[in-house]
């Protein structure tokens, strides 16, 4: 026996995740990317992180066929970059900052951080597919982070 949809919502709503936004490039070096809260560092030797992508995303073809990605950390400023990366129909690069990663995939401005990561295993799993990448570059400054819980966009608060 398994919870219904609703539940699990509610339930890993319960769990407050940092936000980001993946990106990467197709074929003909267009990049794409989306909104992700489901990313976990999986390892620090090597340097592995992980990313699951929705089957039923309008970009999970063209990740399923990249073998590079970058996890943009969003600021607590970049709400707006959230919401855009989570929209369908619109050029989410659009007057936005963002230059190639020395992978050749877009790493954002304004961001926390980031890792380049290298697609070394994919895995399934249920409605989504689990991307797991060796972090070649990385990088972290002190500004805070952009959090969802419980279904909103919320800010974390300096340690005392």
């Amino acid at each position: 026996m398994s919870v219904d949809k609703d539940t699990f919502r509610k339930t890993m709503g319960c769990f407050a995740a940092g936000v980001t936004v993946v990106t990467s490039v197709d074929a003909e070096g267009r990049p794409f990317g989306l909104t992700a809260t489901a990313f976990s560092s999986v390892s620090a030797d090597p340097p592995l992180a992980l990313v699951c992508i929705g089957k039923e995303s309008s970009t999970h073809a063209q990740f399923a066929a990249a073998r590079v990605f970058v996890v943009n950390f969003l600021s607590m400023e970049q709400a707006d970059v959230s919401q855009r990366f989570a929209s369908s129909g619109v050029d989410k690069f659009a007057d936005l900052d963002y230059a190639p990663g020395e992978l050749g995939a877009p790493v954002l401005a304004g961001t926390i951080g980031f890792a380049e990561c290298r697609v070394v295993h994919t895995y399934e799993g249920g409605d989504h597919t689990i991307f797991v990448g060796q972090i070649e570059v990385g990088s972290a400054n002190d500004a805070m982070p952009l959090t969802y819980f419980r279904g909103a966009y919320r800010s974390v608060s300096e340690p005392l």
